[in-house]
């Protein structure tokens, strides 16, 4: 789409386009946008290496206004094409853009298999829980009971857990962040840079047209303490400013509270554990626990798709690739109809 210079060093300025951003004012889509921008030009790699790829939806709108390589690609088909590319051009930084319905409706069997092929794809999974394009039908992650323009007495569908959705399509790196923490994002979107694997990250996205206020306990000053609690590596779960904590009970997890207890009685985070990493998706579950935010599991042991398919292609020694491209479809395993 775009035709960027090909440069190593650029500021957060030079990947602006010609185009205007056209989403709603007050969307999140905006401060995604924003984040992803500041935090580019830290990563070490020359913007024309850059590629945006998204399917259909407000999020989708996402390669335009990014002055890199991208496409707009075909409704829940973004992975797939993103896998196509990053095989073919690995040395690529690919990223995938896309939303709850994009990902998780239509291209929901696109979104698995990619991650257990798990390509070095970065997927940033733009979550408002409605249909925003669409103008506000309910969506695979709205919850039950909601009312819409598609469900006008309430939805009675249970919505999806994406990250635990992930973990068992065996992601190598799931993570959660939300659109009013520009900080927060960028920290999750460099360490989804960095993992070597299909990164999956779930951001919590208003949208203040069709679903405003879906997130206020995790963004209202005076609750949001009480709501999220914030993941670190080899730390115990802790939150609410310190005053309470998350323990488990054989594999159950319960709240407590630290004047009663202390800080060795809390579960230590750890996001090598698949087995804990499990136990924090299923928080959403459960609303008397706290959300978590942070990269929830990162496994770098598993190899790369395209990584696997190039050391085929190595070890068959193949000198001319086109010429045995051609001749792999001119073998005699066909059939001519008459």
């Amino acid at each position: 789409m775009h035709n960027p210079e090909s440069i190593d060093i650029f500021t957060p300025k030079d990947l602006e386009t010609d185009q205007e951003v056209r989403w709603c004012p007050g969307c999140g889509d905006y401060a995604i946008l924003n984040s992803v921008k500041k935090i580019l030009p830290d990563l070490g790699q020359p913007k024309h290496e850059f590629v945006f790829i998204s399917g259909i939806g407000c999020s989708s709108r996402f390669p335009y206004y990014m002055n890199t390589f991208g496409m707009h690609s075909i409704h829940g088909r973004a992975t797939a094409v993103a896998t196509g590319l990053k095989v073919t051009r690995p040395e690529l930084s690919v990223w995938v853009i896309t939303g709850d319905g994009d990902a998780l409706s239509i291209g929901g069997n696109h979104l698995i298999h990619t991650l257990r092929r798990n390509p070095d794809l970065n997927i940033l999974l733009f979550n408002n829980q409605i249909y925003g394009l669409t103008k506000g039908q309910y969506s695979p992650t709205s919850e039950v009971g909601k009312v819409t323009k598609s469900s006008p007495v309430g939805s009675v569908e249970s919505p999806f857990n994406p990250l635990s959705l992930c973990l068992g399509a065996n992601s190598t790196f799931i993570a959660r962040t939300i659109d009013k923490d520009a900080k927060h994002q960028q920290e999750i979107y460099k360490r989804a840079y960095a993992h070597k694997g299909t990164s999956m990250v779930e951001i919590y996205q208003n949208c203040n047209v069709f679903n405003d206020h879906a997130f206020d306990i995790f963004t209202d000053k005076e609750i949001k303490l009480l709501n999220g609690i914030y993941l670190e590596h080899q730390k115990p779960l802790i939150y609410d400013g310190g005053k309470k904590g998350i323990r488990l009970n054989g594999l159950q997890p319960e709240v407590i509270d630290l004047e009663e207890y202390s800080q060795a009685d809390c579960m230590v985070h750890d996001e090598t554990d698949k087995t804990k990493a499990f136990i924090l998706t299923q928080f959403f579950e459960n609303h008397l626990l706290p959300r978590p935010f942070g990269v929830l599991y990162c496994d770098n042991s598993k190899p790369t798709l395209e990584g696997g398919m190039n050391n085929q292609i190595e070890r068959a020694n193949i000198v001319d690739k086109k010429l045995a491209f051609n001749s792999l479809l001119m073998t005699n395993a066909y059939w001519e109809v008459k």
